[in-house]
């Protein structure tokens, strides 16, 4: 089992529910954030979240689920920041879950 964790702008949110739909995946969570940009930073992976002037309306989409389905919205991901480039990149993670007490049947 995995942890797909999936950051975007809010406005972004139907384009990453269709690419969790389409990698089987439909069963998820949605959380409301702001993030932060300041736009002096050279890296925005390393500073997503930091104390610049500028907030945005953001998400975070998560689901645990299978390594092929999290592999697959990843492979979606890529794809659609490659032909949508935004400058807010939609960021995609998987995380192992080592122990669960959940059993799937």
């Amino acid at each position: 089992m995995k942890l797909l964790v999936v950051t975007s702008l809010k406005e972004f949110q139907k384009n990453v529910a269709d690419m969790l739909h389409r990698s089987g995946i439909e069963v998820f969570s949605v959380s409301e954030t702001i993030g932060f940009k300041d736009h002096q930073a050279t890296n925005l992976l390393d500073n997503w979240f930091s104390s610049g002037s500028e907030y945005f309306d953001s998400i975070f989409l998560f689901s645990f689920t299978q390594e092929e389905k999290a592999v697959h919205a990843l492979e979606l991901i890529k794809k659609y920041n490659d032909e949508n480039a935004t400058g807010f990149p939609i960021r995609g993670f998987i995380i192992p879950v080592d122990k669960t007490s959940y059993t799937s049947t």
